[in-house]
C-alpha cells in the first residue's frame, strides 16, 4: 500500500478486533500514526500497537468507553498529548444485543444506541472541535477527516436486530447532516457500510461450511469480506485521493445491498 497518509495522525475507536483492527492496521500501513482505542480487549490493542511500532510505524493503545463523554474527552486529550493533534478519526465502535422485537429489553435498546449512535456522535463532535482548534495542516487538503462506520443495515431492514439496524440508520443521517454542516470548514465526513465481514461478532455466520454457504447466497460477489477490505476503503476515504468526496456512504459489501433475492425476478 502506498504511503498516502504519511505524516498524518489517526484515531480508530473499537480497534482491538474485527473491522477496527483491520482499519487501524491499514492506516498504519499507509503511513499514519495510529491511536488504537479499545474498551474491553486491551491486550489485543497493545499487541497491534507493538506490531506497528516493530514495523517502523507509530502507534499506541488508549482505553475508553465511547458511550461515556468524560472518557471520550480523556481519550482525545491522551492522543493529542501523545501525537500533538489528530487528522483522521474513524468512529468504528459498535455492538449488537439481538432479540425478537417483542422480547427486546429497553436496556438492550439503550446499550446499542449509546455505543453505536451516541458514541459516534461524541467521537465525531470531539474530532470536529480539534480540527477547528488546530486549523489548516500541510499534511492534508482537508482540515480533518471523519469516517463513520455504518452497515448495509442502514439500508437493508434486519428483523430480530431492530436496535442495531435503527442505530445504523441513525448513523447515516447523522453523518450526512454533520457533513453538510462542517464541509464549509473543509472538514470531510463520510461513512463506510460494510456487508458480511469475517469478524468475531458474526462468527456463527461463517464458521461452518453450511453457515458460509447460506451467507454467500446474500453476497452476489461470492465471497465473504475481510477486515482488510474495509481498511483499504478507509485509507482511500482518509486520503487526498478522495478530497471531493463529502457526505457519502461507501458500501463495501460484495453487492449485498443489491438485494440478491430479486436476481431471479423475486
Amino acid at each position: 500500500m502506498t504511503q498516502a497518509l504519511q505524516g498524518q495522525i489517526a484515531l480508530v475507536t473499537g480497534a482491538s478486533s474485527g473491522i477496527g483492527f483491520g482499519v487501524a492496521q491499514a492506516l498504519a500501513d499507509a503511513g499514519a500514526a495510529v491511536a488504537i482505542n479499545y474498551h474491553s480487549h486491551g491486550e489485543a490493542a497493545e499487541e497491534l500497537a507493538a506490531d506497528i511500532r516493530k514495523a517502523g510505524g507509530q502507534a499506541f493503545a488508549v482505553g475508553a468507553d465511547v458511550a461515556d463523554e468524560a472518557q471520550i474527552d480523556a481519550m482525545f486529550d491522551s492522543v493529542i498529548q501523545h501525537f500533538g493533534t489528530i487528522d483522521i478519526v474513524v468512529a468504528n465502535s459498535g455492538l449488537q444485543k439481538d432479540a425478537p422485537f417483542v422480547d427486546m429489553t429497553l436496556a438492550d435498546w439503550h446499550t446499542v444506541m449509546n455505543v453505536n449512535l451516541a458514541g459516534q456522535f461524541l467521537t465525531a463532535q470531539r474530532a470536529a472541535r480539534e480540527f477547528l482548534r488546530r486549523g489548516p495542516s500541510p499534511v492534508s487538503m482537508a482540515l480533518g477527516k471523519i469516517i463513520c462506520m455504518s452497515s448495509v443495515h442502514e439500508l437493508i431492514p434486519w428483523a430480530g436486530h431492530v436496535n442495531y439496524a435503527a442505530s445504523k440508520g441513525g448513523i447515516q443521517m447523522m453523518m450526512k447532516s454533520l457533513a453538510q454542516e462542517v464541509a464549509p470548514h473543509r472538514i470531510r465526513v463520510n461513512a463506510i457500510a460494510p456487508g458480511a465481514i469475517r469478524t468475531p461478532i458474526n462468527k456463527a455466520a461463517w464458521d461452518s461450511p453450511q453457515a458460509l454457504d447460506k451467507l454467500l447466497k446474500l453476497v452476489p460477489y461470492g465471497r465473504i469480506g475481510e477486515p482488510g477490505d474495509i481498511g483499504r476503503a478507509a485509507v482511500w476515504l482518509a486520503s487526498d485521493e478522495s478530497d471531493y468526496v463529502v457526505g457519502t456512504t461507501l458500501f463495501v459489501d460484495g453487492g449485498m445491498s443489491l438485494y440478491p433475492g430479486f436476481a431471479d425476478n423475486g
